[in-house]
């Protein structure tokens, strides 16, 4: 019976233990001092690539789109897509464009993103955002042989999404 009281401390530096990851800083190339977050939800979806031929007459897998769900406290509240966009359910949206990136955790997790937003559509959530940073990605990286141009393959991701304005 000596094992109970030892779940809930374990529970708590479990809890303590996600709490200092949470506070760990972002790698310097997605950073975005004096901005301060107006939405953080989660995503789940897949990225989409296409084989391809490179240049070198090769063929290859080409990064095409995303396509996830965004979620606040396990509810869908929007989307994400090629652009890339993001797409609330209150009618606003903003697209970005990547001006910085970090590895994520291991070679099959793309990787995290910094985007500044090129432009805006409505006038909810999103409205006052100008920056969009990806972390915590897991999956979404796809290896493999592509063996015939115009195929496309999926590769399931996650990630958390962090909306950011100036001040």
């Amino acid at each position: 019976m000596a094992i109970k009281p030892a779940v809930p401390s374990l529970l708590l530096l479990a809890a303590m233990a996600g709490q200092a990851r949470a506070a760990d800083p972002l790698p310097e190339a997605i950073a975005a001092p004096g901005e301060t977050v107006v939405l953080s939800v989660h995503a789940e979806g897949a990225q989409v690539y296409e084989c391809k031929a490179g240049a070198d007459g090769k063929l290859a897998w080409v990064f095409r789109e995303p396509i996830a769900t965004l979620l606040s406290d396990g509810k869908t509240i929007g989307r994400h897509y090629a652009g890339p966009n993001w797409e609330l359910a209150d009618g606003s949206a903003v697209v970005g464009r990547a001006v910085g990136n970090a590895p994520g955790a291991t070679a099959a997790d793309i990787p995290w993103l910094k985007l500044d937003v090129a432009s805006h559509r409505g006038s909810g959530t999103l409205a006052p955002v100008t920056t969009v940073q990806r972390i915590n990605t897991h999956g979404g990286e796809l290896d493999g042989a592509c063996e015939k141009a115009g195929e496309f393959k999926s590769a399931p991701y996650s990630a958390d999404y962090v909306f950011l304005k100036k001040g």
